[in-house]
């Protein structure tokens, strides 16, 4: 059967055809433009401005007079919570737009999406919070001279955050606010598959009265954006993305000293140790491995078991992914949406074959499903005899592909876990919690789970090895938007009363 929609989608805002700099709707300086495809029906969504390079300058211009002289940093921290605060009660009010464009654009399920959605006002909440609880200025006592000294922490100044087209609100959120509440001025550098959120931002901004310049909003691609990167009026890059292109950036941004923080590319593992019951840990792997149609930088693609439950282990997810109803987002019943666009579901395709044809056996998926004639759908996929050298294992694939690996034991598990570039996530199944610490504090990744895949935005987010730079989320997401500087004075100011 066809996926069809009766009426077109709707595109929930406005100003498409323009950039958002200094507080204003722009004019872009051409009539290029990105045309969004939808992965549901493979018709066009939505047509926005693409930036120029005379564009993009003029929005480096904007963020910097905003640092450098308009009021925005120079407010107190608790001036700047009611912005955020406003923002997240607009968001608030817009979460059904977002949840409405998301899955036009990338492909993950409507009622995730509302979910998702409905919590990002939670996050500019929170840094609002820390702009009256963290410790911008903290007193010390001078070890070489002076009377009095404080440790203070100022912003970095303007921020580039460039934004992947997979979960865009979220990674928005995460960087906006921290960014924010520090009194930062950021651009914001929206993907060309999904520049929806960005726009809804964008909005936002302007109807709580965000001063000129603080949010400026543009759509590029690589080549604008590597000159944004560039750009000497960028003070920090906050980039997520594929490793890559993170390696680009960080060369770039360490030819002229910029700062950055970097969130990439993951080949994350789950290490099912022989305590733990096999069907137990398919169940467990199986929701998360489809979330957002596999198309999550952490998701668990490596099932690393012992070599005797092997076969086991395939056929518990074998069953367990071969039952995921594969459909349109918008439909209750369906489980997994598509992939985001023709040439990420032609890579996974590839990567597929690639699999088969280095031995690893298809135990389950690996095609376009048969009932589905149009969308960039494909079936949830698994793998079993998988080698830890292969392509399968050694590239991120993005897609809803796992693979399982043999070990000889719970040593060698480990070892395969950590054998890879990549440190973003790894979680480890057992019945047991000190073995899952023990293990845990072995594996080279950010996050550690226990029995399930699990990221926490509200501890922190990052990743060892080229996963990565920085963390994002919680108090550590908030210290790679501030400068440290000491102050050493002959007296205690009179506003340090402590």
């Amino acid at each position: 059967m066809s996926v069809q929609t009766s009426t077109a989608p709707r595109v929930p805002f406005g100003h498409a055809d323009a950039l958002f700099i200094g507080g204003e709707w722009t004019v872009p300086s051409s009539n290029a433009g990105f045309d969004v495809v939808s992965p549901i029906t493979e018709d066009l969504y939505v047509r926005v401005a693409e930036a120029q390079e005379a564009d993009m300058n003029r929005t480096v211009a904007a963020a910097r007079e905003a640092f450098d002289r308009g009021p925005w940093p120079r407010m107190s921290h608790a001036e700047r919570a009611v912005f955020l605060r406003a923002i997240a009660r607009g968001l608030d009010a817009r979460a059904a737009d977002v949840a409405q464009t998301w899955p036009h654009e990338m492909g993950i399920l409507h009622s995730i999406a509302q979910a998702f959605a409905g919590g990002m006002g939670g996050i500019y909440d929170y840094y609002a919070g820390l702009g009256e609880t963290f410790a911008f200025e903290e007193p010390h006592t001078p070890t070489a001279g002076g009377a009095f000294g404080l440790l203070v922490r100022e912003p970095v100044g303007v921020v580039a955050a460039i934004i992947p087209w997979n979960a865009p609100i979220n990674l928005i959120a995460n960087k906006l606010a921290p960014a924010l509440i520090a009194g930062c001025t950021v651009i914001i550098k929206a993907s060309p598959e999904a520049p929806s959120s960005a726009y809804i931002m964008a909005e936002i901004a302007e109807s709580v009265g965000l001063p000129a310049g603080v949010l400026n909003v543009i759509t590029a691609d690589r080549e604008v954006s590597e000159l944004l990167v560039r750009h000497p009026g960028v003070d920090k890059v906050s980039f997520t993305g594929s490793t890559v292109a993170g390696r680009k950036i960080a060369a770039i941004c360490g030819d002229r000293i910029a700062r950055y923080t970097l969130e990439l590319g993951g080949k994350s593992a789950a290490v099912i140790l022989d305590d733990y019951d096999v069907e137990a840990a398919a169940a467990s792997i199986v929701g998360p491995a489809c979330l957002m149609s596999g198309q999550v930088c952490s998701s668990l693609t490596r099932i690393v078991v012992s070599r005797s439950r092997h076969d086991a282990m395939v056929d518990a997810l074998s069953a367990q992914f071969g039952a995921v109803r594969v459909g349109d987002p918008f439909d209750a019943a369906t489980q997994i949406g598509p992939i985001a666009m023709r040439r990420q579901r032609d890579r996974i395709e590839q990567l597929i074959a690639k699999g088969e044809s280095e031995g690893a056996t298809l135990a389950t998926g690996g095609r376009r499903p048969a009932h589905l004639n149009r969308g960039f759908y494909i079936e949830p996929t698994v793998f079993g005899n998988v080698d830890n050298n292969s392509s399968l294992a050694r590239e991120e694939i993005f897609g809803p592909v796992v693979s399982v690996i043999a070990a000889d034991d719970e040593n060698q598990a480990v070892e395969i876990a950590n054998d890879t570039i990549y440190g973003l996530n790894n979680s480890v199944f057992t019945n047991d919690p000190d073995r899952a610490y023990a293990v845990a504090r072995q594996l080279r990744s950010g996050t550690v789970g226990h029995n399930n895949f699990r990221t926490d935005f509200g501890i922190a987010f990052g990743g060892f090895k080229q996963s990565g730079v920085g963390r994002e989320g919680g108090v550590e997401g908030l210290l790679p938007y501030l400068e440290s500087k000491t102050v050493i004075l002959e007296g205690r100011p009179s506003h340090v009363t402590a």
